[in-house]
C-alpha cells in the first residue's frame, strides 16, 4: 500500500533544530494537509518526504519502504511546486510528457498519456501553447498534469495555488479535489491558507514552530482544538479568545469576566475547575447576537458591521479586546441594529487553561 510513514523525523541545519521528532502516518489514497503559519517546518517536512532535504533523524517510509537514503528520482512522488517550474521553451504537450522522455518511454506511450491527462485537466485544447501564453490557472493545470503522467505512488504539493488570485484558488480547490477523488492517489499538501486546509483535506496536521500540534478530520479540529493555537489558527474568522475565570453557580461552572457571566458545561474537568484562570474559545459562528430585552446576555460594544450579502460579520469590542460575531442577515437586518450582546449554549464553549493553553479535558462538540 502507498502509505507514508514519518517516525521521529528530525532536521537541524548544524545546531539549528527545525522540525523536531515528528510522527505522522499517512494512509493509502489520503489527502492529507500540513498547515501552519511560515517557518513551522510543514515545508521542510514535505521535501525532505521528496528527498530534497536530507533527514537528520528518524525513519521515512513509502509503500513499506525505507528511503532516508533513496534519491528523490527513485522514490516514485511526484511534487507540484509554488512557482509551477514549467520549461518556458516547451509547449504544454512537451512539459507534460517531460518526465516520460527521460525515463525514455515510447512515443506511443508518451502521445497517449499526454492525450489522457491533458483530457482530465482540460488542457487539450492548449497543448500546443507554450506556458507564457497561458493563465496562471491553466499553468498550475500543467504542472500537475507533468506530475500526474508519471502516475506516482504520492502526490506532494507545496503551496502550490499561492500564486493565483481568490477566484482562481477557489476554482482550483475544487479541481484538486475533483482530481484527488479521480485518482485516489496518496497526497500531502501544505499551505499556509487555513480554508484551504479545511476545504481539501481528509485530515490535517496542525504545525508550530517545528513540531505537530494536532491531527484529526477539519471539523474535529474546528470543534475540538487541544490547545489555543489551533483554536486560534483555523477558522475565519478565528476564535474569539477571552480572559476569565470559572466560579461556583446555581446551575454549574460559570465563567466570569467583569460584569459578565456565562454558563459553561457542565462536564466533570469544569466542575472541578472552579477558582481557575482559563481562556474561553468562543467561535464567532456559534454565538447569537441578542438587544437589551435578552437577559443574560453578554454585553459588547459594536464598533463595525460588515455585510456580505447573506451573512454580517460584527465587529465588537468585549472588555477592551476584539470580538468577532458571524451571523446570517437574511430576515435580522432589523436585528442588526439594535445588537448590544450575544447568548451561546455551554456546550460551544471551549475552555483552555490560561497558563498552558491547552484545553480542560472532558470537552468534546459532536460533528
Amino acid at each position: 500500500m502507498s502509505g507514508v510513514s514519518l517516525k521521529g523525523i528530525v532536521k537541524a541545519y548544524g545546531a539549528l533544530q527545525v522540525v523536531h521528532g515528528i510522527d505522522l502516518e499517512v494512509q493509502e489514497k489520503e489527502f492529507v494537509v500540513l498547515v501552519g503559519p511560515s517557518g513551522c517546518g510543514k515545508s521542510t517536512t514535505l521535501r525532505m518526504i521528496a528527498g530534497l532535504e536530507e533527514i537528520s533523524d528518524g525513519d521515512l517510509t513509502i509503500d513499506g519502504r525505507h528511503v532516508n537514503r533513496v534519491a528523490p528520482k527513485d522514490r516514485d512522488v511526484a511534487m507540484v511546486f509554488q512557482n509551477y517550474a514549467l520549461y518556458p521553451h516547451l509547449n504544454v504537450a512537451d512539459n507534460i510528457a517531460f518526465g516520460l522522455r527521460i525515463r525514455k518511454e515510447s512515443k506511443e506511450t508518451i502521445a497517449s498519456s499526454v492525450e489522457e491527462v491533458g483530457g482530465i485537466l482540460g488542457l487539450t485544447p492548449y497543448l500546443e501553447r507554450r506556458p507564457a501564453d497561458l493563465s496562471g490557472g491553466q499553468r498550475q493545470r500543467v504542472a500537475m498534469g507533468r506530475a500526474i503522467v508519471r502516475r506516482p505512488k504520492v502526490f506532494l504539493f507545496d503551496e502550490p495555488l499561492s500564486n493565483l488570485d481568490a477566484k482562481l484558488r477557489t476554482q482550483m480547490r475544487a479541481e484538486i479535489k475533483r482530481l484527488h477523488k479521480r485518482l485516489g492517489v496518496t497526497s500531502i499538501y501544505v499551505t499556509h491558507d487555513q480554508v484551504e486546509a479545511m476545504t481539501l483535506a481528509d485530515r490535517i496536521v496542525v504545525m508550530h514552530d517545528g513540531r505537530i500540534e494536532q491531527i484529526g478530520s477539519p471539523m474535529e479540529l474546528f470543534l475540538n482544538p487541544v490547545n489555543t493555537f489551533v483554536a486560534g489558527f483555523l477558522g475565519s474568522p478565528p476564535m474569539n479568545m477571552v480572559n476569565a475565570r470559572i466560579v461556583a453557580g446555581d446551575l454549574g461552572p460559570v465563567a466570569e469576566f467583569g460584569d459578565n457571566k456565562i454558563q459553561l458545561d457542565q462536564v466533570a474537568s469544569l466542575q472541578n475547575s472552579v477558582g481557575q484562570d482559563v481562556v474561553l474559545g468562543i467561535r464567532p459562528e456559534f454565538v447569537t447576537v441578542a438587544d437589551d430585552t435578552v437577559p443574560h446576555r453578554v454585553s459588547v460594544e459594536v464598533d463595525l458591521i460588515e455585510t456580505l450579502g447573506s451573512e454580517a460579520l460584527i465587529h465588537a469590542s468585549l472588555q477592551g479586546d476584539p470580538f468577532v460575531i458571524r451571523t446570517e442577515t437574511v430576515g435580522q437586518m432589523n436585528v442588526l441594529d439594535g445588537i448590544s450582546g450575544f447568548t451561546i449554549a455551554p456546550h460551544l464553549i471551549r475552555v483552555f487553561d490560561a497558563k498552558t493553553g491547552v484545553s480542560l479535558p472532558g470537552q468534546a462538540v459532536g460533528q
